[in-house]
């Protein structure tokens, strides 16, 4: 199990370079397997999560070339379909959550599609259903051997028809999303996820002779055709990191900028910053976070009501910075609430912000109130394991800000999200070690 050691207390200065999207490369990633042709995808974050989902799919037959640090070549076009069968596939498969968008793109092409139960972090259960519902409504059969906890699609052919998901949830509108452009007649999808990352998965889609429209909207329609060729795409800067990066800086009272961050893409996230007082300076497509000598205060609304912060699906803020924004509100001016409202466990880290300090209340699995120090008081260092990614850079935050030297222990979950943030931030003025 790995550690960080970091020595808090540093200022951090210059420029940084956000690393491409972990969500989007894992749908992109795994768009491969709808076609024979070459797919060449730029920008591909060097993380954990994605090493693991490359090692599958080479495993299963895609010819993956490394063209340059974060560039590939994927080729998906001889696939051993026996290898569903070997303790290798249940192995791999279950190591992570983004697996299971394996099997739409294999149940389109090959009539088949088959995944042991998703591995990943420990931030609650994330249902299947959606996923296996949308593919069964296309015209595929289900099969789950609950004593090897393995899961299968089949079928000779899908065809279009309108699909209501019970979640917006992102994997399962992908998944769907994949099948539907293999399947027979028109592609109803209500209550699609319409995050960038989906966006751009369409959009890729699209380019590899897809046909879909709505695309950004949460009714996608997808006319089915016999196949799809190969394709350029590059994915976009991770929107998640981007915003880890803006509390980084506010909580270590930094001056950094934050280099070709696609503001189009970014949604609420600039604003949800500014609501905790944040200065954020757009210079192209740049973001520049000042100093804040004098910290950063709390909005109220305007009939004075205490702030209130919660995730919701897009356009909403995203479920995977509200544990940023709680560690930054720590040593805000004034206090704020924080609703969890996605995920029941993602709060629980909170238990060491405490230890270090911090001023927070935690209501029930899903809601903590924060009240700031105003950096009257700085966090103290301790010992910490992360139980999460997201989770890890909130503590890796609280740990840059504090006084004396933290420990991070289960690092490989950061390292799942984010590429080798110990070096980046290094470069910055952090003192952070790899142990």
């Amino acid at each position: 199990m790995g550690t960080f050691s970091i020595e808090g207390g540093h200022k951090l200065k210059g420029n940084i370079q956000p690393q491409g999207a972990k969500n989007e490369a894992l749908q992109v990633i795994c768009a491969c397997l709808l076609t024979s042709k070459e797919i060449l995808i730029d920008n591909i974050p060097d993380i954990i999560d994605v090493k693991k989902l490359l090692d599958l799919l080479s495993s299963l037959g895609v010819k993956v070339k490394k063209i340059s640090k974060n560039k590939y070549c994927l080729k998906a076009e001889k696939i051993d379909l026996n290898y569903f069968k070997s303790p290798s596939f249940k192995e791999k498969g279950s190591m992570l959550r983004g697996s299971i968008m394996i099997v739409g793109p294999m149940l389109a092409r090959f009539g088949k599609g088959y995944i042991p139960r998703p591995g990943g972090d420990k931030i609650g259960r994330r249902r299947l259903d959606t996923h296996f519902e949308g593919l069964i409504k296309l015209g595929a059969s289900f099969k789950y051997n609950k004593e090897q906890k393995f899961y299968g699609v089949e079928s000779k052919s899908l065809k279009g028809t309108k699909i209501l998901l019970d979640q917006a949830s992102v994997t399962g509108t992908a998944n769907v999303l994949m099948a539907a452009t293999l399947a027979k007649g028109l592609t109803e999808i209500y209550n699609a996820a319409c995050e960038p990352y989906i966006q751009q998965l369409c959009k890729m889609l699209v380019k590899m002779g897809a046909n879909i429209s709505g695309i950004g909207s949460n009714l996608l329609r997808i006319e089915g055709v016999s196949s799809l060729n190969g394709c350029n795409h590059t994915i976009l800067p991770d929107m998640i990191e981007i915003g880890s990066l803006i509390g980084m800086a506010a909580m270590t009272k930094s001056s950094i900028t934050i280099k070709n961050v696609s503001w189009d893409n970014l949604g609420q996230i600039p604003d949800v910053f500014r609501k905790l007082g944040i200065k954020i300076i757009k210079k192209g497509d740049d973001i520049f976070i000042p100093e804040h000598k004098k910290g950063y205060e709390i909005q109220n609304y305007i009939d004075g009501s205490v702030m209130t912060i919660s995730d919701a699906p897009w356009p909403g803020f995203t479920p995977d910075l509200l544990s940023v924004v709680l560690v930054v509100a720590t040593q805000a001016k004034g206090s704020v609430l924080i609703h969890q409202k996605m995920f029941e466990s993602r709060l629980f880290f909170v238990d060491k912000l405490i230890d270090m300090g911090a001023k927070i209340i935690l209501c029930d699995p899903h809601r903590a109130n924060v009240i700031g120090h105003n950096f009257k008081s700085n966090l103290k260092a301790t010992t910490m394991v992360s139980p999460d990614i997201r989770a890890g850079i909130s503590l890796l935050i609280a740990a840059l800000s504090a006084n004396g030297i933290s420990i991070i222990q289960n690092i490989e979950q950061i390292d799942r999200g984010y590429e080798n943030i110990d070096i980046r931030l290094n470069r910055l003025g952090a003192k952070i070690k790899r142990i």
